[in-house]
């Protein structure tokens, strides 16, 4: 077992606790694969319906099918949707996502604003209520938005108050806004990095920079997980790709660019149930072996 880097904001009273939400998600490892069901509100239905896409994936349960089933880390999505199906489905591994948009709005129209649905203290009452496996909080701050002292400010609320309780604390960190020309641009991922470094998360998902042709480079994310310091990266999944091409870039990501581990959404649960628990475990053995 990895040692854990505790945060000094953890009561001592809680430090168990979240040593056991910490191993939980990562299997005991500094790794972590996220299932990421977010985008019901973040993207409407756009990733569960249309063409090539199998009918069962537009109902919510797809999720919670895939999650309680696969092989991951932990399942992120918003406490209502957990509300509505985690009594069938507790054995899972939650992070409730506190904030959630649309993305009805483009972004050329108006830097984004991402407030906060849920308080840290809504997910620990329900937590203690139901005794589900929730063992951790996500966020999603906007860098470069006229708003993001908005979203900081919150932030830095909710990490407290979900340390002070023992649960694990996840940012999802994307700049973007008007004023932000390339939201792939690694020198400005690398930057949003340490800002949730200075937040206090234990894990951060960030998008992979991008080179000057437009492609992904591994070596590009060594800048910013130097910046996060013991604030370990993921990346996100981004719009579905190849099996074959997504392990690689998860392996690549890791090995090259020093990353900790996946966000995965589209890339799993745009496929038949059978053929998304198959994918987890392939992608399971590469973030936790």
């Amino acid at each position: 077992m990895k040692r854990i880097d505790i945060p000094a904001d953890i009561p001592k009273n809680m430090e168990d606790l979240f040593i056991q939400n910490y191993s939980a998600i990562t299997k005991n490892t500094e790794n972590l694969f996220l299932f990421a069901g977010d985008q019901k509100i973040e993207h409407l239905n756009k990733d569960f319906y249309g063409e090539n896409i199998p009918p069962e994936v537009n109902n919510p349960e797809h999720l919670f099918k895939i999650a309680s089933q696969g092989h991951i880390g932990a399942f992120a999505t918003q406490l209502g949707l957990i509300a509505r199906y985690a009594k069938k489905y507790p054995a899972i591994n939650y992070i409730a996502k506190l904030n959630s948009k649309t993305d009805i709005i483009p972004k050329d129209a108006k830097d984004p604003l991402s407030k906060r649905l849920w308080k840290a203290k809504h997910i620990i009452e329900f937590r203690e209520n139901h005794g589900l496996n929730i063992a951790g909080v996500g966020y999603t701050i906007y860098i470069g938005s006229e708003y993001e002292y908005k979203m900081l400010k919150k932030a830095a609320e909710i990490i407290n108050e979900a340390h002070k309780n023992g649960l694990v604390a996840i940012l999802w960190m994307y700049p973007r806004g008007k004023n932000v020309t390339n939201e792939k641009d690694s020198d400005l991922i690398a930057g949003a990095a340490g800002v949730a470094a200075c937040l206090g998360a234990d894990f951060a998902k960030i998008s992979p920079p991008i080179d000057k042709n437009g492609k992904q480079n591994p070596e590009l994310l060594q800048q910013a997980v130097q910046a996060a310091g013991n604030t370990k990266l993921i990346c996100s999944g981004g719009p579905k790709v190849s099996k074959e091409e997504f392990l690689k870039r998860i392996k690549n990501q890791m090995k090259i660019g020093g990353t900790h581990g996946i966000a995965a959404g589209r890339n799993i649960f745009q496929h038949s149930l059978v053929e998304a628990i198959e994918f987890t475990k392939a992608i399971s053995d590469i973030v936790y072996k």
